[in-house]
């Protein structure tokens, strides 16, 4: 073990103390909260009135300019032009008022005519006639009221009660028909006198006496007043209503209120003082919401390490890793915010925020990724906030988060964890796409070297990323003893070293060994374990059988069984030695520790039942746990396939015509028998998971061992040619 290691594992020792693991969350915590810090501190701005600004400045912040909107709201009130109301009610008020006047006179004519003074046949009572003009007047007078005498000339009424009653319905009936036409129009008071006129002008067309005409001109013009009247009630409603209808005036976040060298004028200078730019107060609010927004995230990962994650060994390193991680790519994601600030560029988009994720996803699994990602884009929006008002930029946020998440999905796919590169190429295309879209949506104007440069930026993240999980890769490795798909793929490369000794000097133990591969790969696949593990270490898990390969049968050819010659003890520790020695080879060639685990633990603590009842017929007296494999049984899932695929493959290769029902039966027996001599009893598989261990095996077998077609011998074949 290297220095590397022993301190990790020292490390991971004290992590077994709950102290400890508060205190790393503590210290990345701090090391976050530091890093940030000066992203989130407020910006000192002097300015001076009536003097240019030093610098361009935006609004950190959405607020209403009340000023200008009570300004606006002032200007649409006056814009609400006075509502006068129509009483349209004085128009008929007018002309049943007419009407009267010339009913009553008319009732005057008659009650004075001479000829209704004339004593009627039978009667002796007899009243003198009224005669004179001024007592007509004075009895029309009393018909009236008060009010109407007082505006009508008594010219008028002289006229009236001289008129015959011809005349007074002829002047009626023209003198209402005027005054209704001119009342029905609006009359403004400023329209009274030519309303007045107009009514007379409609007049002078009846074909009656001066007087009559006079008087009816007289009365017309007395009807007709202002029937249009200013509506207070209305006009206030109405402006109420403008003014309501005003949308507030607000300075925007992001919006510039002053350009730099722009001279700062008392507007500006309130639109400043509004924004907070002038308060000399010093806040310590941004540092307060950093502190909780920090302590909500460590929290919830705290919560998810302390109880979500039930493996010790697998805990500890999971911590670490994800630290490490973290710590790495926001020293890089500090680093790269810097440089942008200093060089007043959209340097940010190079930031290589998937090595995080491919990390995580090659070392670790999707779930961390996933949750790494999501903390580096939401940690992203505060670091990488130079030239965006407030304190986050979403977009850049959106971007690390949205690459992430796209580099685990590629490299979810087959055979991509050991083609980063091309991940790295693929993920530079979607990298551009989405800066792209990004522009796009902000309706943003470059011109072509500015596109040039963004496409760029994306594809070094793209490129960078991939390039930096390769290059830092071995070093996690190496350091927590990690066996990563990377480093599987490079042990199962058949120019391997011990995979050429067992071909060289062993060849039927590997041809046993890639049959074994694929039989325990397709099964643990479809139980949901590591298939490339699997593989693998079926490659290496007879690796101890080439210290004495002629002793196992399949590297046998035509040669005599040396077992035969041989006592039970002693073939009994040479079969049984192949499971140390395999182990102990692989040590000695830095081996990971799970190939190892593989090659000690396939045959568990198994009885070497054909030496032991050999021995027995020998002996009565033989021990059974003297013929049974050393052990340990096995841990993981994958060495329990491995092991179930071991026997199957060597009992139906030694089948003389296997069919399908007796492959299925003769995997039931191996997997029934291992579990009724508690071989699974250490290891999490699960009986429903050696159901399907035992479909996907008796699949793979089938499809190799299938039927085939029994050709006839040459000279019969010949015979049936000619027949």
């Amino acid at each position: 073990m290297n220095r590397i290691q022993k301190f990790f594992t020292k490390i991971k020792g004290l992590l077994v103390h709950r102290f400890f693991q508060v205190l790393l969350f503590l210290i990345l915590g701090l090391f976050a909260y530091g890093l940030m810090f000066s992203n989130v501190k407020p910006e000192k701005i002097q300015v001076e009135l009536f003097k240019p600004a030093e610098q361009t400045i935006r609004s950190t912040k959405t607020v209403e300019d009340t000023y200008k909107t009570e300004q606006e709201k002032e200007e649409i009130s006056k814009q609400v032009a006075d509502v006068y109301t129509l009483k349209k009610e004085y128009a008929k008020n007018k002309v049943d008022l007419i009407s009267s006047i010339f009913d009553s006179a008319i009732e005057v004519n008659k009650e004075t005519d001479p000829e209704r003074d004339k004593k009627e046949e039978g009667k002796e009572d007899k009243k003198e006639p009224i005669k004179t003009d001024a007592q007509k007047v004075s009895i029309l007078k009393e018909k009236l009221t008060d009010e109407v005498n007082r505006n009508i000339e008594d010219s008028v009424f002289l006229a009236l009660v001289q008129a015959d009653e011809d005349e007074l319905e002829i002047a009626k009936d023209s003198t209402i028909t005027a005054v209704n036409n001119v009342m029905s129009s609006r009359i403004a008071a400023s329209d009274v006198e030519n309303a007045k006129k107009k009514v007379v002008e409609e007049l002078g067309y009846m074909s009656i006496n001066s007087d009559m005409k006079k008087a009816s001109n007289s009365l017309a013009r007395t009807a007709i007043i202002q029937n249009v009247f200013f509506d207070k009630d209305k006009t206030e409603e109405q402006r109420r209503k403008a003014i309501e209808s005003v949308e507030p005036i607000r300075i925007l976040q992001g919006q510039i209120i002053v350009e730099e060298n722009q001279l700062v004028d008392r507007d500006v200078y309130r639109q400043l003082e509004l924004a907070g730019f002038l308060s000399t107060e010093s806040t310590i609010y941004p540092y307060i919401g950093l502190l909780l927004f920090i302590l909500l995230t460590f929290g919830a990962f705290y919560y998810f390490f302390s109880f979500s994650i039930s493996k010790r060994d697998n805990k500890y390193n999971q911590l670490l890793i994800f630290s490490l991680v973290f710590i790495l790519s926001m020293a890089t994601m500090k680093t790269v915010s810097v440089l942008a600030d200093l060089k007043n560029s959209n340097l940010e988009y190079i930031f290589p925020g998937a090595m995080a994720a491919m990390l995580i996803k090659i070392l670790l699994n999707d779930k961390l990724a996933v949750a790494m990602i999501i903390l580096l884009g939401s940690y992203g929006t505060i670091i990488f906030n130079g030239d965006t008002p407030g304190n986050l930029d979403f977009s850049m946020g959106l971007y690390i988060i949205f690459g992430g998440l796209a580099a685990i999905i590629i490299l979810s796919r087959p055979n991509f964890k050991s083609k980063v590169l091309i991940a790295g190429l693929l993920m530079s295309l979607i990298n551009m796409a989405f800066v792209f879209s990004l522009i796009f949506i902000m309706d943003g104007h470059y011109t072509k070297m500015e596109y040039l440069y963004h496409a760029a930026a994306a594809i070094g993240s793209g490129v960078g990323s991939a390039v930096l999980t390769m290059g830092l890769l071995p070093f996690f490795e190496a350091g927590f003893g990690i066996l990563s798909s990377m480093k599987l793929i490079e042990l199962s490369n058949p120019n391997h070293p011990l995979l050429r000794k067992i071909l060289i000097e062993a060849p039927g133990t590997y041809h046993h060994s890639v049959m074994v591969a694929n039989l325990a790969e397709s099964a643990c696949e479809a139980i949901g374990s590591n298939g490339l593990l699997a593989r693998v270490g079926s490659y290496y898990h007879d690796i101890g059988k080439t210290k004495r390969p002629h002793f196992f049968i399949e590297n046998q050819m035509n040669e005599e069984n040396p077992h035969d010659r041989l006592q039970p003890e002693t073939s009994r520790d040479i079969i049984i030695a192949h499971a140390v020695d395999g182990g102990e080879m692989l040590r000695s060639h830095k081996f990971p520790k799970e190939i190892v685990d593989i090659a000690e633990q396939h045959h568990g603590t198994t009885l070497l039942k054909f030496f032991y009842y050999k021995a027995k017929k020998q002996d009565d007296t033989t021990v059974e746990a003297c013929y049974r494999y050393p052990g340990p049984r096995a841990k993981m899932k994958e060495v329990a396939v491995i092991g179930i695929a071991d026997s199957v493959e060597a009992a139906v290769r030694s089948m003389q015509h296997p069919t399908p029902e007796k492959i299925e039966e003769l995997v039931s027996f191996i997997i029934q028998d291992r579990i009724q001599d508690g071989q699974f009893d250490e290891c999490d598989i699960t009986m429903r998971e050696l159901s399907i261990v035992k479909h996907s095996l008796c699949e793979s077998l089938n499809g190799i061992f299938h039927s085939r077609i029994e050709y006839p011998e040459p000279d019969k074949l010949g015979q049936k040619v000619k027949e």
